[in-house]
């Protein structure tokens, strides 16, 4: 699997959970989705409730979670009639930086470095390796706030890409640095869960109005939700 963790349900029914085709899960993946992380707190959620929306009427529908994988989440969109990928991109921008410093560690003083921007291109080369179009939805969460610059700007474009036209992304992006990293679950139609977490990356960036605009430039509409919590949570269609 290289730098992903990757969870592929197919053509479950919810009143036949047996149906589950394949569960694929590395060990870091089980381990961030343990359920020993404390504290955790709810938050009701505008752009869940309108996610939903856009998504009813779809029947057997194809989503793709970026974060670990929560039993609460994939169940959630199994008894709705999707199939559910997940693949904690962090986690695996994570651990392929990790190699690549361990294997720079190992060279002469003279050799030829890896650049990031290059890093990041290997990483796309072995995650999030799916055909155009394969989803009607993603739940990006806050994943860009934390991938620097190249890797974040990669990623983006291959989430557009794997987004089927008519397709939603719902993503957040806080307003101001959280004191604590949080991984989010779903809870109910209008629920989320945001449980704290040690952090996988610092905070790369604060996304303005404008560069949000500009990373879903081209898709057909978009809408946003500032929360009391500073958090912003955005719905983009393409």
């Amino acid at each position: 699997m290289g730098f992903l963790n990757r969870i592929g349900i197919g053509n479950v029914r919810a009143t036949a959970p047996s149906d589950a085709v394949a569960v694929r899960a590395s060990a870091a993946a089980a381990a961030m989705a343990a359920p020993s992380f404390a504290p955790r707190e709810s938050r009701g959620s505008n752009s869940l409730k309108d996610f939903l929306w856009h998504l009813s009427g779809i029947g057997r529908g194809n989503l793709l979670d970026l974060g670990p994988a929560w039993q609460s989440t994939i169940t959630f969109f199994i008894e709705r009639g999707f199939k559910v990928s997940t693949e904690d991109v962090l986690t695996g921008w994570k651990q392929c930086s990790k190699e690549e410093e361990q294997r720079q560690s190992s060279l002469p003083a003279d050799a030829e470095r890896v650049s990031r921007a290059d890093l990041a291109k290997v990483f796309l080369e072995t995650s999030l390796q799916y055909a155009p179009g394969s989803f009607d939805a993603v739940l990006a969460w806050d994943v860009l706030d934390y991938l620097e610059d190249d890797a974040m700007k990669l990623v983006a474009e291959r989430l557009r890409s794997l987004v089927r036209e008519g397709g939603v992304i719902l993503a957040m992006f806080h307003s101001k640095r959280p004191q604590q990293f949080q991984r989010y679950r779903i809870m109910d139609e209008k629920t989320l869960e945001m449980v704290s977490s040690s952090s996988i990356f610092p905070m790369a960036r604060v996304f303005q109005n404008r560069e949000i605009s500009d990373l879903f430039a081209r898709f057909h509409t978009s809408k946003t939700y500032l929360g009391r919590d500073q958090l912003r949570e955005g719905l983009f269609v393409k």
